[in-house]
């Protein structure tokens, strides 16, 4: 793990002498905090990472079978191995060609991030620093390090470092923006919208607490996240997608603040905007909330209709079922007639299928029976 790290922060000032990698001897002289982390040994033909007096074809496949070690240690989730490899290859790089370079940063990114995330020696520092390196190897990826970045420190608990993250790629541009940047972007913006709504709650909780014994400054904090939260977060749900994390978010907002058109609004497009993939929970939350305004009967089984076409098994059509049999809508009724009439007959046919059966086995056990006294 340590040679890994360092062999980052290091570049290309330094080389790996054979004697420190291949004799077990501690990798990184540069930081007595770390533990040492011995090497075995590896395959021959990679420990020598370099083109000199081979021929490029040989090179090409030492390279490809060091990656092919690093993909079966994954697999296996041996996480130091992976480490061992990974230094290895990093090595490769400098007799690579400028081309074939420039792919190495999403290769170095994917398996990087990978094994940083499960090795058990890995830290939180090591892991930023890691990023902050990755982010500055080309400005196409720049903004998804930053979000698989945050993803991270949210997952340790770092909710503060998270948002500063968020804050930092919120403001990045480089060049003139694609569309590809332009929706990463309104992620990012997104994910930021989901902090403060999570700023929010907390300061709500607080206030309901307090039952009115608060200050004005701690209102008028909790809506200005209600503002910053409201604005990223009704950005991104105008984007063709299934944004329900956020669409539940931004409700929850309108609502404690009773914008109950807006929400009816939000929430109709989310569910019937064609542009939009078929998402039954959509239609959950525009029932749910009409159901909460208490919408009649008839407007709240047009709904149900169009998520039991969707999802006909969803346990809400308990619910519409239930509507229905109370309903004067004739065909249901004709429907249940039939079904019911049909059940009898079924019932009917079991019932003397039964009784036949039960005769022949009592005439069978009889015979038995006198066959045993005889």
């Amino acid at each position: 793990m340590d040679s890994f790290v360092e062999q980052l922060k290091r570049g290309t000032e330094e080389e790996f002498t054979e004697e420190s990698v291949w004799n077990g001897s501690a990798v990184n002289t540069t930081s007595s905090s770390l533990p040492a982390i011995y090497l075995p040994l590896l395959p021959r033909y990679l420990r020598h990472p370099t083109t000199r007096g081979r021929k490029a074809t040989e090179f090409q496949e030492t390279k490809e079978a060091c990656l092919n070690y690093i993909q079966d240690a994954l697999l296996q989730h041996q996480w130091q191995r992976a480490a061992e490899f990974m230094t290895i290859y990093l090595e490769t790089l400098e007799n690579t060609s400028a081309e074939k370079r420039m792919a190495a940063p999403e290769v170095i990114w994917r398996i990087g991030t990978e094994i940083l995330c499960h090795h058990s020696k890995s830290s939180i520092e090591e892991f930023n620093y890691f990023a902050e390196q990755m982010k500055n190897l080309g400005v196409k990826r720049y903004l998804k390090v930053c979000l698989e970045h945050v993803f991270h420190l949210l997952c340790n608990g770092l909710i503060d470092e998270a948002y500063q993250n968020l804050s930092l790629a919120e403001g990045w541009r480089y060049g003139e923006q694609t569309t590809a940047q332009d929706k990463e972007l309104k992620l990012i913006q997104a994910y930021k919208g989901l902090l403060d709504y999570y700023n929010w709650t907390k300061k709500r909780k607080a206030m309901l607490e307090l039952d009115g014994n608060f200050a004005d400054s701690v209102e008028q904090e909790m809506h200005s996240f209600f503002r910053q939260a409201a604005v990223n977060l009704k950005e991104i749900i105008k984007i063709p997608g299934v944004w329900d994390p956020f669409v539940k978010c931004y409700v929850d907002l309108l609502e404690f603040y009773e914008d109950y058109d807006e929400v009816r609004q939000v929430l109709s497009e989310y569910a019937y905007n064609s542009k939009f993939p078929p998402n039954p929970n959509a239609h959950v939350y525009y029932y749910q909330f009409l159901k909460r305004q208490g919408e009649s009967k008839k407007t709240l089984m047009s709904v149900l209709k169009i998520l039991h076409e969707i999802v006909p098994s969803h346990e809400l059509m308990l619910e519409y079922n239930a509507m229905l049999q109370k309903s004067n809508c004739k065909y249901f009724k004709y429907v249940s007639h039939q079904g019911c009439i049909a059940k009898k007959e079924k019932f009917q046919t079991v019932k003397k299928f039964v009784k036949k059966h039960s005769s022949a086995h009592l005439r069978a056990c009889g015979v038995l029976d006198s066959c045993t006294h005889l």
